[in-house]
């Protein structure tokens, strides 16, 4: 199947190249005309522009967006729409807002122009382990597009489906999932994010408390001297709390036990603060969640090893880059 792609950053560019692997022709196009030239030499069709990306694509189209959301996201779209027709679908694998969503797809439709909403989770990795998709959108379209989700995802694997979902017909068991009109995928991915911030908070005191076990200020026989780079590697091996945050953890604590080229200054993308706006909205309580992400707002003006661990796994599955405050 042929696809264009917007965007080759960390993750778009490897989204290509999953895509080639398979067979898959794919038309690249981003700002740096050097990231194109670079994924051209690997098999991809360069294009120069959005007139010449929308040329080099067969009708009907479809575009994968992988900008940042917000602005660069509107602006991408805005650029794009003239040089699309009834029948092409814009997919936006970024972290958008789902408001946003269903704004821009009342506005795309008006066109004959559908509109997909993506939530990708995979990061880095996800060029060889698969990406996770939440989509929403018109049904229609996302069952057109199925190979391409189809492909990006991780597939079924070795992991056999929960006990007791063999009455179900779904394709979450391949990693990808129709979850509803649009907005839906964003709202998951949202949630997803929002989660992901307790976890990662969870890790992180939990290591801070066991580093502090060694404090001079507690009583005589009450200090331990704990290696956290050996109870993380412990903990992946048949605990309750094995997870692919913690295999990135010990990762990082293996290559850095004191993690000592991290600050500490943790940033937070937006789906954290939309996770507790959506609660606010349904008067759902988000006691661990809201905390997580106050505990990123106070990192920036305070470090503990804890934040240094919040930094090292961020940086571990998304290739995120501490941002200091002021730069």
């Amino acid at each position: 199947m042929q696809i264009g792609i917007v965007g080759l950053g960390r993750m778009g560019a490897n989204m290509a190249r999953r895509l080639m692997r398979r067979q898959h022709e794919v038309v690249v196009y981003d700002l740096k005309k050097e990231s194109v030239a670079a994924l051209a030499k690997e098999g991809a069709v360069g294009a120069t522009d959005f007139a010449d990306l929308a040329k080099k694509l067969a009708k009907p189209r479809a575009v994968w967006l992988m900008v940042p959301a917000g602005t660069p996201t509107e602006e991408t779209i805005e650029h794009l729409r003239p040089f699309l027709e009834d029948g092409d679908a814009i997919i936006d694998g970024g972290n958008s807002f789902y408001k946003d969503d269903v704004r821009r797809c009342v506005q795309l439709k008006k066109k004959g122009i559908d509109y997909l909403d993506v939530g990708t989770s995979g990061g880095v990795w996800g060029i060889d382990r698969g990406y996770c998709l939440m989509i929403g959108g018109d049904e229609a379209a996302v069952k057109r597009l199925e190979p391409i989700f189809e492909t990006l995802a991780p597939g079924q694997g070795e992991i056999p489906p929960s006990p007791g979902r063999e009455k179900f017909q779904s394709t979450a068991e391949k990693g990808f999932l129709y979850c509803g009109p649009s907005g839906a995928g964003h709202f998951v991915k949202m949630i997803h994010n929002g989660i992901e911030y307790g976890v990662m908070q969870a890790y992180a005191e939990g290591f801070d408390i066991m580093r502090g076990a060694a404090s001079k200020s507690l009583p005589e026989g009450y200090t331990y001297n704990f290696n956290a780079a050996d109870i993380a590697e412990l903990w992946r091996r048949g605990s309750v709390v094995g997870s692919w945050l913690l295999d990135l953890t010990a990762m990082a604590l293996a290559e850095d036990n004191e993690l000592s080229h991290f600050t500490g200054v943790v940033q937070d993308s937006g789906e954290g603060r939309w996770t507790v706006m959506a609660a606010i909205e349904e008067a759902v309580s988000a006691e661990v969640l809201t905390a997580a992400l106050f505990a990123r707002f106070r990192s920036r003006q305070e470090h503990t090893f804890a934040e240094k661990m919040l930094s090292a796994m961020r940086n571990k599955f998304g290739g995120h880059v501490e941002i200091y405050p002021g730069n």
